[in-house]
């Protein structure tokens, strides 16, 4: 039988929550923040959660990025719609969609985009 890494999906927005405001070191001097609030739901955030987990090197360049701060829209492809979305992750300049499943999932994909960043 496996673990989660995390608590239930049903718990793990009160956990997402308790991370606002911790900073987190690393020896190679690496350091993650989280800034996490509820919001009221809205058309833009409809989870009622707006954050910013974010991953920054040894010299406070941030190198990666999950957040809901402003709208992304995607390059527009030949007749193709361009939904606007705000989740999205942000790595050095790249910006691409999230697509928010849950609290848990949002915090399992972030640790595994830093884990693969520190490994190159």
């Amino acid at each position: 039988m496996t673990k989660e890494k995390y608590p239930s999906r049903n718990n793990s927005l009160e956990v997402l929550l308790n991370f606002d405001g911790e900073c987190y070191n690393f020896e190679d001097g690496y350091w993650i923040k989280f800034e996490v609030r509820r919001v009221e739901p809205s058309k833009h955030i409809p989870h009622g959660i707006q954050c910013s987990l974010t991953l920054h090197d040894n010299k406070n360049v941030r190198v990666l990025g999950f957040d809901n701060a402003h709208g992304y829209k995607p390059r527009k492809k030949k007749y193709g719609a361009r939904k606007v979305t705000w989740d999205h992750k942000h790595e050095r300049e790249k910006v691409v969609p999230y697509e928010y499943n849950s609290a848990v999932q949002l915090l399992e994909d972030f640790w595994d985009a830093v884990d693969e960043i520190k490994e190159r």
